[in-house]
């Protein structure tokens, strides 16, 4: 691990199903996240993802690349254009700075409208298993 070091893409489908269900196991029951006609009436063309569920794919994309040992210290993320259904979010990392067994790492998602989520992230590597 290097500062500078690029993490390779992850690209997930923004389903419907991804989108409710990381609302549900989150128990974000806004409307907005699982009724397309009260998600119209509020001004979205369609229901979008929920905060929740987009910290857990930044999660899992920082963890899957770092490995089963890494700890997720911190991760601070700000959302920017909606992920509607039928879209893709494409997740991308950076080295930002290396500190001993700890990578600062940035972090961007982005889909046909923009940056979905922008963010940084402190992970603690740990020993192999």
């Amino acid at each position: 691990m290097r500062a500078g070091a690029e993490l390779p893409p992850l690209t997930v489908p923004v389903t419907r199903t991804l989108i409710v269900a990381g609302a549900i196991a989150s128990r974000d029951y806004q409307d907005v996240h699982h009724d397309p006609e009260l998600a119209r009436r509020k001004g979205s063309p369609d229901i979008f993802m929920n905060i929740l569920t987009t910290n857990g794919l930044v999660g899992r994309y920082l963890t899957d690349h770092f490995g089963p040992t890494a700890v997720l210290r911190t991760l601070s993320i700000r959302l920017g254009a909606p992920n509607h259904p039928g879209d893709t979010l494409v997740l991308t990392g950076r080295v930002e700075a290396v500190d001993g067994d700890t990578a600062t790492v940035r972090v961007v998602g982005t889909n046909s409208l923009g940056a979905h989520v922008t963010g940084t992230a402190t992970v603690t590597l740990g020993a192999a298993p």
